[in-house]
């Protein structure tokens, strides 16, 4: 498979060669521009992509690898399909989990950029860890959050980071927390769940695409108060 993609081994056009360099910049964004271009490329374009996330299958992903996958998976191609069926079946994100939980649903939907769909499988994902009395009424007391798995909570969290381009997350929606002094009354404006003295009504007041605030998403369980969301902040698992 790797042979019938590595585009190295034949002449690629001046343009496609300089794309193959910006892949390999330092610079995050200009990697990104080289995949939005490449995703338009035709065959040519998908191979670099290809070669590029083979080459940091062995690397933690960043928005990089989840960009460049989403075009694979996007262009939906017998090659590009094949391609990630055979080195990437799960996805670019370690789907670890201490409590055989099956996050795989809410990647793809990640992928496809499906955000609300993906924002109530993580709900139902944090009460399949909760246990079955959480499952049943389908929302979070703070307690059991604070008994999480830290690699459950991280596997979810990587999955919002990678597939938003960094935008969404837990541990972007802390670190904006962090920088609000801990204010609740600043964050939820911030965020985009609270404006002046009125909150943002689910579904339809809630944007569900990367036009939304810096950590807009995932919901949290936000309709049942701050408790959740703080315990989910405070976890272990982002020290």
């Amino acid at each position: 498979m790797t042979d019938s993609i590595a585009p190295s081994e034949r002449d690629l056009s001046p343009d496609l060669d300089a794309l193959r360099s910006q892949l390999d910049s330092d610079s995050e964004k200009t990697q990104l521009q080289a995949i939005a271009a490449l995703a338009t490329a035709g065959e040519e374009g998908s191979d670099l992509l290809m070669e590029f996330l083979l080459s940091r299958k062995s690397h933690p992903p960043t928005p990089v690898e989840g960009e460049a996958y989403k075009s694979l998976y996007t262009a939906n191609s017998p090659k590009t399909t094949a391609f990630l069926q055979d080195h990437f079946p799960k996805g670019v994100v370690p789907l670890d989990s201490d409590s055989a939980v099956d996050y795989f649903p809410v990647q793809q939907e990640l992928v496809r950029e499906n955000f609300q769909t993906a924002d109530r499988l993580t709900l139902e994902k944090l009460c399949e860890l909760a246990g079955p009395r959480s499952r049943q009424r389908n929302w979070l007391y703070f307690s059991e959050v604070e008994r999480f798995p830290t690699t459950d909570l991280q596997t979810l969290d990587t999955l919002w980071r990678i597939h938003s381009l960094g935008q969404f997350g837990y541990s972007v929606q802390r670190q904006i927390w962090l920088g609000t002094g801990k204010n609740w009354d600043k964050f939820w404006p911030k965020i985009g769940w609270r404006s002046g003295r009125t909150w943002t009504r689910y579904p339809d007041g809630f944007t569900w695409n990367l036009e939304a605030p810096a950590g807009h998403l995932p919901l949290s369980n936000q309709l049942r108060g701050r408790r959740v969301i703080e315990a989910l902040f405070n976890h272990p698992a982002w020290k």
